[in-house]
Parts: C-alpha cells; sequence; structure tokens
C-alpha cells in the first residue's frame, strides 16, 4: 500500500533527504520510498517512480514530501519516527577525526617544520633517490638510510649536495650521530670531543661504543656510505664533512674510516688530512700501516682508532695495545682447526676476514663474493647484513635466524673449533639479541659436548651502557651461557685465532714526521656548519622508529608518511625531478602569472543573445556544440546523443527522432568542442545556433565566453530527454526568457559585475556547481525591478520570474561562462603547469594546462559516486560528462565543497568533516588561494586557486567535481548527484608533454 506523510514547511536539503531515503527504504517491510520537497519538478519524479498521491500533489514546495509503498499500515509511524530521528540527529552527525601529526607530503613538511636541515630517508631504494634529490632542492641535507640506490643516482646527489653546500649521507648509511642525536641504527654514546667520518655503519658504531665504554664521548659521528670513497663517487661527502669537522668547535680529535677505497681517493682524502689542524687517526679497511705520523695517526683495527683517539683527546702517549687473550684449551696450529664468522654488518665482518688472513698468511685479497668476506681452507667470515641475505627478509640485527642456520652448519663441520659472531645493540636493533641467540647456543654446545669436541663461542657486544637492551645484561646472559666475550671486535678475533694456536701480533708504530705538502683553501658552507654544530631539526621520511628515537633526544622531528609519489611510476618521479630541478623558478614565475592574471580577472554579464549571433563557427552549416574534447557521434553517450537529437528537433533540421538520427549517423551535423568556440556547456553540452546563450566578458584581457542557460530541473535537454516538451521548453527559451534576460541585462549601463555577485553567494552557502540558490536568488534580486518595467506581456513576465524564482540552478550556467572566461584569460600566457580547462564528454576526460595552449590531455572518464534518486543506483548511470568542471578548475564547485554545508554529504556521510577535509586535500594540488572569494566556514579564506598539474601527478590527489548524474539512457533525465574525480591519466599526460617541451627526453 502507498503512504504519504507531509511535513509542512519543513525544508531539508537534497542530500539529506536522499540520505534519508536510503536509510528509510533499508526497513523491513518498506519495498519503495522516495522523499523530497514537494515542488512541481520533484513531483514529476515521484510520478515517474509510481509514487504520486492527492497529497502529495496537494503539498506546497516548502513541504517536506515522504511517499512510501509499505506492507503494513503500521509502517507508517515506524518512518515517521525514524524521520525524526534523523534529521534531529543531523547537527551531531559526524565526529572529528583525531589530528594526524604525521604529514603525507613535502609541503605539509616544510610547513610543519620550516627551520628543517635534515631529511632522513629510509624509503625502498628504487624511490629514495628522488626523494634525496627532492630534500636537496628543499635545502635540506640529507641521511639516506635507504639501500638499493644506483651509483649513478648517489653520485648526482652528492655532486648536487657539494654545489649547494649541503651534505649527503648515504646511501645505504646505516649510522650517524650529530650533535648527540643517533640516526639510524646508532647506540647512545657520550657526547664528546672525538668526531668521526665513516664510510660504514657498523664501523662508527664500533668504534663510538669502544670509545663511550673506555670514558670518552662523541658529538659527531658523520657516515658517508660505503661507496663514498670508490672511484666514481670521489670522496664527495668525506671530503665536505672533515672540512666542516675541522672548524667545529666540540670536536679536538678526527677519525676517518672506510672500507677499502680506490686508491687515487684515498690519496686525495690523506693529502687533505696531512694539512688538518686536528690530530686525526685513520683506518682503512685492509691496510695494515706500519708507522704513525706527527699527529696524522694510522690504524689497523677499530679497537686500536679508537684506543688512540682516546689517548691522544687525554693528551697521553700513543702506544700499542697490550692485550692477551685468556684462553684455556685451545686447538694446537698443526691440528688445522677453522673459524666461522656471523657478523651483521660488513665492516666487522671484514675486520675480522682481513685479521685472520693476515695472521695465518694466507696471501688473499679482502672482497666480498655472495655475503663472503673470507672463505678460505675452511675459514668463513660472512657478512649476513649483505643484500643476498636480507633482500625480502629481515636483518641479522634484528633475527637470529639466519644467523642460527650458519651456526647449525658449522657445528656439522668436524674441523670447526671457533664460531665467533656479533652482537650489535643500539636504536633499531633487536630488543635482546643476546637471549634470542641463547637457545640455539647452548644446543649447539651441547651437540659438541656429546660428540666429544670442543666448539668454541666467542662474541663481542658492540654497545654502551645507556642502549635500551643493556650492555652489562647482554654480556652476562653470553658468559653465563660459556660464550667468551670480548671488549671488541679485534679482541674476539684475536681470541678466536689463539683459539686455534695462532697468536696475532701487534707491533709497536714508529711516529715519523710529518711530509711535507701543499695546503688547499677549503670552504665550509653555512648549512653544513650549522648541522655539525646545532641540534637538527630533521623531516623523517620513511620509518617511524627514527622518529620515536628522534624525539627522546628533543630533535625537532616531522614524521613524513612516505607513500610513492606519482603512483610509483618512476618515469613520472624523473619528469618531476626534471621539472623541479631545471625549471623550477621558470615554471613558478609562469604559474603566478597565470594565477595573477585569474585574481586580476574581472568577469561581466553583458548579454544574453542566440548563439550564431556570437560564435562564427555556426555560420552557413549544420553545426552542434558539444561538451568536453572532440568525440565522434557514435562514440557518444546515449544522453549525448539524446541531446543532438533533441537539438536538431528544435532547430526543426528534422520532424521526428527517426529521421534526426538519420541525420546525425550519416555526418550531416558538423560537431564541434564548446571549448574550442569560447563556450561551455552543462552535462552533454549541447549548443545549437538558435539557443541563447550568456554572453560573459573578462574586462580584464577583453575575451568573451558563453554558455547556454539552464532548463531547470527534470527532463531536459543537457541529460539526454528530447520529448516535445523539452524541445517546447527550449523554444520558450529562445523566444521569451533569452529576448528579456538580454534586455533586462543590456539596461545595466556596464553590465553585471559577477565577482561581487560570487562573492555574495559563496558567503551566503553556494559552491556553485551543486548549489547556486544564494546567487540564483541574488541574480534574480538584481534583474527582478529591471523585468517590472519592461514593455512586456504580462503572463510572460510572470512566467520569466516564476521560472527564474523556481530554477535554484539557474547561476550554474553563468558561473560556467564566468570561469570560463577567467580561465581563457589566464592561458593567454603559455606557460606553466596550471590546469586551465577541466571537462568530459561521457567518453573522454580532458584537460588543458596553460604551458601546452590548446592541447588536449585525455583518458577514459569516470563514473560518478554519489546519491540515487528512489529506483536508481550506479548501474542506471551514465559515464560522466559535461563542461560545467570549469568551475571547479576556477576554484569553485568540488573544490569549493566546505563553501556549502548543504553539499557536503556528497563526499561521505560525515557531513561538514569530511567537507572540510575534501577541501583541506584539494588545498594540497594547486598554488595559493584566490582572496577575492572568501568562505566563512573555512576560517574567511579564499578559495583554491591554481590547479598545478604537477601537484595532482606527484600527490596522486585529483580534483573532486560536483555534478549531477545523467541516467545511461537518453530521455529518462537526472537519477542523481554526487562527485566524480578526473582520471590521474590526464594529469599525467599533460605534465610530461610539458617536460618535453622543455627538453626532457
Amino acid at each position: 500500500m502507498i503512504k504519504t506523510i507531509i511535513k509542512k514547511g519543513s525544508y531539508q536539503d537534497s542530500v539529506v533527504l536522499m540520505l534519508l531515503t536510503n536509510k528509510i527504504s533499508a526497513m523491513e517491510g518498506v519495498s519503495k520510498v522516495s522523499i523530497m520537497m514537494a515542488t512541481p519538478a520533484n513531483k514529476d519524479i515521484f510520478k515517474a517512480s509510481g509514487l504520486d498521491t492527492p497529497e502529495l500533489l496537494a503539498a506546497g514546495a516548502n513541504d517536506m514530501a515522504i511517499v512510501a509503498d509499505v506492507e503494513e499500515e503500521a509502517l507508517a509511524d515506524q518512518i515517521l519516527a525514524e524521520t525524526e530521528e534523523f534529521l534531529k540527529n543531523q547537527a551531531s552527525k559526524g565526529g572529528s577525526k583525531e589530528a594526524d601529526s604525521s604529514v603525507h607530503n613535502w609541503e605539509q613538511a616544510i610547513n610543519k617544520l620550516p627551520g628543517a636541515n635534515l631529511a632522513v630517508i629510509s624509503i625502498p631504494g628504487v624511490y629514495a633517490a628522488a626523494e634525496a634529490d627532492r630534500a636537496l632542492d628543499e635545502g635540506l641535507n640529507v641521511f639516506m638510510f635507504s639501500d638499493n640506490v644506483t651509483i649513478e643516482d648517489e653520485m648526482a646527489l652528492k655532486k648536487k649536495a657539494h654545489e649547494k653546500g649541503l651534505l649527503v649521507m648515504g646511501p645505504d648509511c646505516g649510522t650517524g650521530i650529530i650533535q648527540s642525536v643517533p640516526v639510524a641504527f646508532t647506540n647512545h654514546v657520550a657526547p664528546g670531543r672525538i668526531g668521526i667520518v665513516g664510510a660504514s655503519g657498523t664501523g662508527i658504531q664500533e668504534l663510538t661504543t669502544i670509545i663511550d665504554r673506555l670514558g670518552e664521548g662523541v658529538t659527531n659521528a658523520i657516515g658517508t656510505g660505503g661507496r663514498d670513497l670508490s672511484q666514481a663517487v670521489g670522496g664527495i661527502t668525506m671530503l665536505d664533512a672533515i672540512n666542516a669537522m675541522e672548524d667545529e668547535k666540540s670536536t679536538e680529535v678526527v677519525i676517518v674510516i672506510s672500507k677499502p677505497p680506490a686508491k687515487e681517493v684515498r690519496d686525495v682524502i690523506v693529502e687533505r688530512l696531512r694539512n688538518y689542524k686536528k690530530p686525526v687517526v685513520t683506518l682503512f679497511l685492509g691496510e695494515k700501516p706500519e708507522i704513525h705520523e706527527e699527529n696524522f695517526y694510522h690504524a689497523y683495527t677499530l679497537d686500536e682508532a679508537a684506543r688512540i683517539a682516546v689517548k691522544l683527546v687525554r693528551g697521553e702517549k700513543v702506544i700499542k695495545d697490550t692485550f692477551v687473550p685468556a684462553v684455556e684449551g685451545a686447538y694446537k696450529k698443526e691440528e688445522m682447526k677453522t673459524i666461522k664468522a656471523y657478523y651483521s654488518g660488513g665492516t666487522l665482518a671484514g675486520e675480522a676476514a682481513m685479521m685472520i688472513r693476515d695472521t695465518l698468511s694466507m696471501g688473499v685479497g679482502l672482497g666480498k663474493k655472495e655475503g663472503f668476506m673470507l672463505n678460505v681452507d675452511g675459514h668463513i667470515v660472512v657478512d649476513l647484513g649483505d643484500d643476498v641475505y636480507t633482500q625480502g627478509k629481515p636483518h641479522p640485527m634484528i633475527d637470529p635466524a639466519k644467523r642460527c642456520e650458519c651456526m647449525r652448519d658449522a657445528v656439522d663441520d668436524p674441523s670447526t673449533a671457533v664460531i665467533l659472531f656479533d652482537i650489535v645493540l643500539g636504536y633499531g636493533s633487536h630488543e635482546d639479541m643476546a637471549k634470542a641467540l641463547l637457545p640455539c647456543i647452548q644446543e649447539l654446545k651441547e651437540k659438541a659436548e656429546k660428540e666429544k669436541r670442543r666448539v668454541y663461542f666467542v662474541t663481542t657486544v658492540c654497545g654502551t651502557g645507556k642502549d635500551y637492551q643493556g650492555y652489562d645484561y647482554q654480556k652476562k646472559l653470553m658468559e653465563d651461557a660459556g660464550v667468551l666475550v670480548c671488549e671488541s671486535n679485534k679482541q674476539a678475533v684475536q681470541t678466536a685465532l689463539a683459539l686455534i694456536g695462532c697468536e696475532y701480533e701487534e707491533a709497536e708504530k714508529e711516529i715519523v714526521p710529518l711530509g711535507q705538502t701543499k695546503a688547499k683553501e677549503y670552504e665550509v658552507s653555512e648549512t653544513v656548519k650549522r648541522l655539525i654544530s646545532e641540534k637538527p631539526s630533521i623531516i623523517n621520511i620513511g620509518l617511524k622508529s627514527f622518529s620515536e628515537v628522534l624525539k627522546k633526544f628533543d630533535c625537532e622531528v616531522v614524521q613524513f608518511d612516505w607513500a610513492p609519489p606519482a603512483g610509483g611510476n618512476m618515469e613520472l618521479i624523473k619528469v618531476l625531478g626534471y621539472l623541479r630541478s631545471q625549471y623550477t623558478d621558470q615554471i613558478a614565475e609562469a604559474n603566478e602569472a597565470v594565477i595573477a592574471k585569474i585574481v586580476a580577472a574581472s568577469p561581466v554579464l553583458l548579454d544574453v543573445v542566440p548563439a550564431k549571433s556570437v560564435i562564427k563557427e555556426f555560420e552557413g552549416r549544420k553545426v552542434l556544440l558539444h561538451a568536453g574534447p572532440p568525440i565522434r557521434w557514435e562514440n557518444m553517450t546515449s544522453p549525448m546523443q539524446g541531446s543532438c537529437v533533441g537539438a536538431v528537433l528544435f532547430e526543426k533540421w528534422a520532424s521526428s527522432e527517426a529521421e534526426a538520427r538519420e541525420m546525425l549517423e550519416a555526418g550531416e551535423i558538423t560537431f564541434i568542442p564548446c571549448h574550442h568556440v569560447n563556450a561551455v556547456g552543462p552535462m552533454g553540452g549541447i549548443t545549437s545556433a538558435n539557443m541563447p546563450v550568456f554572453v560573459v566578458e573578462n574586462i580584464t584581457d577583453g575575451n568573451r565566453a558563453y554558455c547556454t542557460m539552464n532548463e531547470g530541473i527534470g527532463k531536459v535537454l543537457r541529460f539526454g530527454a528530447y520529448s516535445q516538451e523539452v524541445v517546447d521548453r527550449l523554444n520558450w527559451m529562445r523566444d521569451v526568457l533569452g529576448p528579456v534576460l538580454g534586455k533586462a541585462i543590456r539596461t545595466f549601463e556596464d553590465g553585471i559585475s559577477l565577482s561581487p555577485l560570487i562573492a555574495k553567494a559563496i558567503a551566503m552557502g553556494d559552491e556553485f556547481h551543486q548549489r547556486n540558490i544564494a546567487a540564483s536568488l541574488v541574480f534574480l534580486k538584481e534583474l527582478a525591478p529591471v523585468i517590472t518595467r519592461l514593455e512586456m506581456d504580462e503572463k510572460e513576465r510572470y512566467d520569466v520570474i516564476k521560472f527564474l524564482s523556481d530554477t535554484d540552478q539557474f547561476f550554474l550556467n553563468i558561473m560556467m561562462a564566468t570561469a570560463k572566461a577567467v580561465m581563457d584569460g589566464a592561458r593567454t600566457i603559455q606557460e606553466g603547469t596550471v590546469v586551465t580547462a577541466m571537462c568530459r564528454n561521457g567518453e573522454n576526460f580532458g584537460i588543458r594546462i596553460s604551458g601546452m595552449g590548446d592541447e588536449w590531455f585525455t583518458a577514459p572518464v569516470n563514473t560518478p559516486q554519489g546519491l540515487y534518486f528512489t529506483g536508481y543506483d550506479q548501474e542506471d548511470a551514465s559515464p560522466d560528462m559535461g563542461d560545467s568542471a570549469i568551475t571547479e578548475t576556477f576554484g569553485v564547485g568540488g573544490m569549493a565543497m566546505i563553501a556549502a554545508p548543504a553539499v557536503t554529504r556528497f563526499v561521505g556521510a560525515g557531513g561538514y568533516e569530511d567537507a572540510l577535509n575534501t577541501s583541506n586535500e584539494m588545498m594540497e594540488i594547486v598554488l595559493d588561494r584566490n582572496p577575492n572569494f572568501a568562505i566563512p566556514t573555512w576560517n574567511f579564506q579564499g578559495i583554491c586557486l591554481g590547479i598545478d598539474a604537477r601537484k595532482v601527478v606527484e600527490k596522486g590527489i585529483t580534483p573532486v567535481i560536483n555534478t549531477g548524474i545523467a541516467h545511461k539512457e537518453a530521455g529518462v533525465g537526472q537519477i542523481g548527484a554526487g562527485t566524480v574525480h578526473p582520471p590521474v591519466e590526464c594529469f599525467e599526460k599533460a605534465v610530461l608533454a610539458y617536460a618535453k617541451k622543455l627538453g626532457y627526453e
């Protein structure tokens, strides 16, 4: 049965009523329901749904009507109760979202921490170089924890950083200390007078922890990345850091360490250090120096380097280490027992391999193959942190599994006498590695004992007393399990060698005079000086755990919750980087000029005239204008084809639908995009010669734009309807409405200035795409007095004023022409990346950008998401169409969702909060705000100004467009309203094309 409920004088916005309809329709026993205001047009929609009743027909336009097909009469009371409750809760529905302290893009990061001077990057290596490049462009030093960065990218980044007076630490830089703040995998080390520059992560950790346990400290330890001293890179970061450390006030002694360097680069580094103002200790892994020089000391092991630096800073004499392993039950050398060593990092593994090789006189060089630093005569040294072991698997600093597997293999080898390993403490490492390894060690010791074999476990704990894992605790766990725990890796290797009957010898080094060298002048930038002399301000891009540690040290840090820019498309990332690196200033200048034209535009409504009188393309042929980029008849959607049929019937080129379709299919009609003739058209956009159009002139630039008049709602041409009723209305608009409005507008000597009217309507709650009621009424307010004075038929006068007062969306078409005039004036500057047009034709979405002039960039169009009239859903919807997205291009419509609380529900069930989030998100892809149009509900900030195609591509945020939804079949008309997003491919194509125009290959 059909039940009708009329709530007299209860105005509710259509979006709220659509949501209410959806809620009521879900009630058990309700087979169909429609809830709308009882306007004449809506009554037609009720009728089409089979829900017209006498009570509905008697209701007024300000009455809310509920018509439902229910199984039981009692359900009407439930529906009314549910309705009352729903409407009551509208004001409180939604709720706030917890503020997110992190950021999601560079603009947010820089705005949140404008004084940042360091970017810490720990994202997949394939993207790391691009983000490091962006950080350099933002004036930040870079710490690249990320690995798998190409040598070519590393070279380019470090050269760029050097030229800009910045440092790039890394890639694959695991450790750093800057003004006592630990960065990445770092130990809690006391501040002090020793500085370190190192092309080694675990090497820096070993040095700093030994220094700390010896009672001294480190204020700055600059990691360079392991490849910095390769011939290709040339030691760029190391040299810049050495130069910076020379004048850093807290540093009295400097240690420089590196994995095996290229000889040419090593020589350059040594030449520089020979002229250093401070005492220096060097360690080039793999070299076995035999002397020291005055003020210039050369170590063989990390332990030696640390001990020399401590003696130097204390003013004590530098002597050799006197450590002697205290071992019992050692094997004899002749028994040919072997050492199996499994390390977390390459430097400690390399040092172990070097010491074993040199002590046993193996005559092999240092190198690495599949993680093996040494694999000779049964002796094995493995870097378990090598990519071959960590790709797709946890690092051995945080997971003991691989090390346990290796230890089991070692015990299975009867030649094995010693299993040597490290335990690395500090931030980022396993919270209790000793305990995690303990079961495996105990199991293997028991196995060896059962087999009556002596297998020794020897370890070194790389850590300090302040490390959260507890240095003493970790050490005691191992000692209690019978593991020999040594103070350093050098002592652990020395102990392992002693256990197989081999003695490691350390000779006393003579200190010889420093050779004469030619001093060079080195300049250190203020940015780098600040980096190592102040606590850093950091943008952390990637691992949140790094941020958490930085905050513990009272470091200013912003967490950048990174996602791959440009959808992870490396080609587009390179394009964006190219534009930013090579043309930042040029593009910024062009974009500023474009948006300045938008702000300076002065649109004025001058007239309403037949389209053929202002668009010359109509002359002498049958022409139809359509929405969107170019399209062929056969590719048009059914609604657009229906609009074409209606226009042909209106122009009397055919007398029936069949005849009209025959003409259209035969190619007798020429199709031209509205945009190509300074026009725009809603939905189907079909405009013919005798249709009246608004004439809007941008006085600032002297250009004009045109748009047809709004037909109202219901069955209308723009949604594909073409019945006689539709044609009759078009005839009336041609013969009455257009001439009357034209005559009225022409009485204004200088036309009707539109910017003040638009500003006023925004303050009244319009966003100018889905909601134009305030602007339509303000427009009527301007014209009504004039129309009342015109000499004309009284009925026609009444009909015109009644039509204007009934058509809430009437101003939309004026807004479209306004936006077109403004944006066309702006795009006379054919440079930059500002989006100057967005439109759709049901097949493709198309955009233009300022730098590419008239060229369209297209991709398949989407179908809107939204709320539907009763009886319809998304399956019934036509793909998106219309030129009305010119309003979003201008900065209103969906871009200004927050201006119109009444339509906020189009973006979700959260209401105002969602609209605020949407508008704030749109600000991420624009260049500025337009001060001419302030939004009260946005703290009186201006509307979005200048969509930047680069930002759309980089962030993957596409403009939100408010839109009506047409049925996919011609003639049905509008079935709902909602939002749609352009396909990002349009913007990608535009940005790539512009980059190629500028020279990108």
